[in-house]
């Protein structure tokens, strides 16, 4: 098996057996988002301590392989980081979790649950949680 398909059935793990698919019961922080182009929706949440560690995530949304995949990749990803870990991700920390080339369509589907959170994260330091 090669590392390719690996990779590949590596997704398909996340997708059939999402990590932490699930609504949290008081969340600290919240925001549903969704790809107009596709359709792909999700809903990020999360629970903080005091000092900021995302303590508890969860995600719910509908979508194609690559964005379902990569929300469960990218919760299994954060917990225990903190803000300014997750603030500071971006477009190849998530291909890296991929682990697989994508064209410029599956980049957006891949990168939506990151900009959710990232965009309840800045929410939640406004104020507006």
């Amino acid at each position: 098996m090669s590392i390719h398909d690996m990779y590949q059935e590596h997704i398909l793990e996340h997708y059939e057996a999402p990590y932490h698919r699930r609504t949290l019961p008081n969340p600290t922080l919240e925001c549903r988002d969704l790809n107009p182009l596709c359709g792909d929706e999700v809903c990020i949440q999360a629970c903080l301590d005091e000092q900021s560690y995302l303590v508890e995530v969860g995600f719910e949304g509908k979508g194609c392989i690559i964005s379902l995949a990569a929300a469960s990749m990218l919760m299994e990803a954060v917990e225990g980081k903190t803000l300014a870990d997750v603030k500071h991700m971006d477009r190849e920390d998530m291909l890296g979790l991929l682990g697989v080339p994508l064209t410029t369509m599956r980049v957006k589907c891949a990168m939506l649950a990151l900009r959710t959170l990232q965009k309840a994260i800045h929410r939640y330091e406004e104020g507006q949680a």
